[in-house]
């Protein structure tokens, strides 16, 4: 898919379906509240959720007394998030932004992305992706980063998908970047298929 046509599409699934109907729902967020609370970060800390969308992971890092960014391609997938945060929506910074081509302004301590990079399926979109991490990651943050694993689907929504096992997104990161952690999840659907994540955690060594 060219860059162009990125938003579009993905505001159209959220425009199509309930944020409870997308393939990426989760009940409760606990593959990544598990890795964020390995980092061992406190209140106050910056986090950075890529791709959020609306997801429920933002309401639990305000009530860790976390500081919030959530950042997305689609507007309306925000807006799902924001309806239900209410009042303390005004308490979270929301950018919508396609992240191939977005570049910080500041820097966070914990940078989480599930389910954006396996999207990124040529070089050129990973690399730009890349830069942005390096440019929003404080040195000796944290990277929670989960993707398709090499036995997961090979499209979702619609999309081809780049599938990772922990060594490979340890290669494509780069020596900036050193493995914590890695884990397998079996995601269960909302209509019952399974599909294969990998986690990981880094830390920013450089």
């Amino acid at each position: 898919m060219d860059d162009s046509e990125a938003q579009p599409h993905w505001q159209g699934i959220y425009a199509t379906k309930d944020a409870a109907e997308v393939s990426w729902f989760q009940p409760t967020p606990e593959p990544s509240l598990r890795m964020i609370h390995k980092t061992g970060l406190e209140a106050g800390a910056h986090i950075i959720d890529v791709g959020g969308g609306g997801a429920s992971l933002v309401d639990d890092l305000l009530d860790s007394g976390f500081r919030v960014t959530v950042l997305d391609i689609a507007r309306n997938a925000l807006d799902v998030a924001r309806s239900r945060l209410g009042p303390r929506a005004r308490d979270v910074n929301w950018v919508v932004a396609d992240i191939t081509r977005w570049r910080p302004t500041e820097q966070f301590d914990l940078w989480h992305d599930r389910a954006v990079f396996h999207f990124l399926t040529e070089p050129e979109q990973r690399a730009q992706y890349i830069g942005a991490l390096k440019a929003g990651l404080a040195p000796g943050g944290w990277l929670v980063m989960a993707a398709f694993a090499p036995t997961g689907p090979e499209r979702c929504s619609g999309l081809p998908v780049h599938r990772w096992s922990a060594p490979e997104l340890q290669a494509e990161l780069g020596e900036d970047f050193e493995m914590v952690e890695s884990a397998a999840e079996t995601h269960e659907t909302p209509w019952g298929s399974q599909q294969a994540f990998t986690w990981t955690l880094f830390r920013r060594v450089a």
